[in-house]
């Protein structure tokens, strides 16, 4: 069993991510057990990625419903997010299916998700997914592959990959507490030819490590994988630019060497 002192220690060599908005997609089972659950974890992760004004970023996704109903707290991505609505301290953003909740000092907290309600993606580079990069952020990977990396939507939006949104926008619903409806309207993402794009994101993971742009470590019995935001994104760009633009994830097998080489 892993105490929270053992975590705090085993975050130490991500220490190059403090001041920064760091993203967190995490497996609880992967890690094993932990004193006092989830929730120590969570502190954990709060107090050690919110040190020098950074902000840590827990994604409370509900694609699942297809709308945000804020008198719920629904997320469709596990307990760690669940947990993290749970919290006084946590603000959440009103996206109607990519929110997340983000920690730290309240200005920068607002600062950082200020104009998300006018955003019309589900990872717009105009908003917080956008912010991360912008920011020098980075997204941290706990049990989990570049599969659950959310933010490599945002990248493919940034180089406008061919087909990966709908030419039209649909309506998804926010529900406030006190039971007001407003409807937003997005791009939806593009499935006509790949049902979903992220299953295959584990490919980049090689290109990413050639590249320097994770840095890896371990928690309990999970693999940790600390990325850069903005090296993510010039080596997808790269990767892009050598394939002319081609589809690159239609597949699962491994990208050729020499498109990232």
């Amino acid at each position: 069993m892993i105490s929270k002192s053992e975590i705090l220690k085993q975050l130490e060599p991500f220490k190059l991510a403090l001041g920064k908005p760091v993203i967190v997609h995490t497996s609880l089972r992967a890690i094993g057990e932990i004193e006092g659950g989830g929730d120590t974890l969570l502190s954990c992760l709060i107090e050690f990625f919110t040190q020098n004004g950074g902000l840590l970023c827990i994604p409370t996704h509900t694609w699942d419903k297809e709308m945000l109903d804020l008198r719920e707290k629904h997320t469709c991505l596990g307990t760690l997010p669940s947990l993290a609505l749970k919290r006084a301290d946590a603000v959440r953003t009103m996206h109607p299916t990519h929110s997340m909740v983000v920690f730290g000092e309240r200005e920068k907290v607002s600062a950082f998700i200020d104009g998300e309600d006018l955003v019309d993606t589900p990872t717009s580079p105009n908003g917080c997914y956008g912010k991360i990069f912008n920011e020098g952020g980075f997204v941290l990977l706990i049990g989990v592959g570049q599969e659950k990396n959310t933010f490599l939507h945002c990248v493919e939006e940034m180089l406008c990959v061919p087909k990966r949104l709908t030419k039209e926008k649909r309506e998804f619903p926010i529900i406030y507490e006190n039971g007001e409806c407003k409807a937003k309207k997005l791009y939806w993402f593009y499935t006509d030819e790949i049902e979903d794009v992220s299953e295959n994101f584990g490919k980049f993971e090689a290109a990413f490590d050639f590249h320097g742009a994770i840095t890896y470590g371990k928690l309990g019995n999970a693999k940790l994988q600390l990325c850069s935001a903005q090296k993510m994104k010039d080596i997808i760009e790269f990767i892009y630019n050598r394939n002319d633009f081609k589809e690159l994830l239609a597949d699962n097998l491994p990208l050729n060497e020499a498109l990232y080489k």
